[in-house]
């Protein structure tokens, strides 16, 4: 019988071994708030966004395949709508790897979004630099797609794919939530069927009334593989210029932010006095930043 690891350290050198129950347990605890920093570790990410019924899952199994076949390890966060009211979530297994042989280079795990704006759940940033201490080279990041606002992934990762089909329309929701413009590649999946041409060649359209504006439109099929090599070199290669790094930026300190207000000691007792009218909203963020401030003196 295996014997329980309860130290995050003891989970970390289980989990670098190649101990899949390990790993999981300590993305657990990192997901449940406990700390774990490693200033040696830089994670490798890619954030995948884009509306439902895109067939981001699948383009995702594509993309872990390719990488996987190159000798990467890949890992894929995988973030599920929670009600705002009782917390659930519709977890469930997001890629299902037709050759049994990649399996072992493979890691998906389903996340609560929890109650934090923008589609990410909290700890993302160190669920990634534990992945890589344990050895994960290649870590997805995938939205949960749900129609809502998921700019907030690119707080998270190196570059983003932003992925569309043909029959969605959602070209103007995406530029109406900021994801166009944070986007540093696009794809159109679905690529055989109708429609998918005249979705490319609208977004191209788009982006080409910026001047300099070079990033590329890619026509893909998940289902098929085609126009994946393209993609993939395309992903590998790309870096962000400096106005959208400016923008994750600005999106990692609002994460921040709503991750200190959203875990503050005193959140439910202020919510309380603002519905019974015994505080103001003014009143309520001097107190709490009024609570930090003593707690980092």
């Amino acid at each position: 019988m295996e014997l329980e690891l309860n130290d995050l350290d003891e989970l970390l050198v289980s989990a670098k071994s190649g101990n899949r129950r390990s790993l999981s347990r300590l993305i657990s605890r990192i997901e449940s708030g406990e700390k774990f920093e490693s200033p040696s570790s830089k994670s490798w990410t890619l954030g995948i966004t884009g509306p439902p019924g895109a067939g981001k899952s699948t383009l995702i199994g594509q993309i872990a395949r390719s990488w996987i076949n190159n000798g990467e390890k890949v890992a894929v966060l995988a973030f599920d709508p929670s009600s705002p009211i009782s917390g659930g979530s519709f977890l469930a297994d997001r890629i299902r790897m037709e050759e049994s042989g990649l399996r072992e280079n493979l890691f998906v795990r389903s996340l609560s979004s929890g109650n934090i704006p923008g589609a990410i759940g909290p700890n993302v940033e160190n669920m990634c630099i534990a992945l890589t201490e344990c050895g994960w080279s290649r870590i997805i990041i995938e939205t949960v797609g749900s129609g809502q606002s998921e700019f907030r992934v690119v707080a998270f990762v190196d570059r983003i794919l932003l992925v569309d089909g043909p029959d969605r329309g959602d070209l103007i929701q995406a530029e109406k939530a900021g994801v166009m413009e944070l986007a540093d590649v696009i794809a159109v999946n679905k690529s055989d069927l109708p429609g998918a041409e005249e979705a490319a060649k609208n977004i191209r359209f788009s982006l080409g009334l910026v001047s300099g504006d070079n990033r590329n439109v890619h026509l893909v099929s998940a289902k098929s593989g085609s126009g994946i090599d393209l993609l993939m070199k395309d992903i590998d290669s790309c870096k962000s210029d400096m106005p959208r790094q400016k923008l994750r930026m600005r999106e990692r300190l609002i994460s921040e932010w709503d991750s200190l207000l959203l875990g503050h000691p005193e959140l439910e007792s202020v919510l309380e006095k603002l519905c019974d009218s015994s505080l103001t909203i003014t009143e309520a963020i001097d107190a709490m930043r009024n609570t930090l401030q003593r707690e980092v003196e």
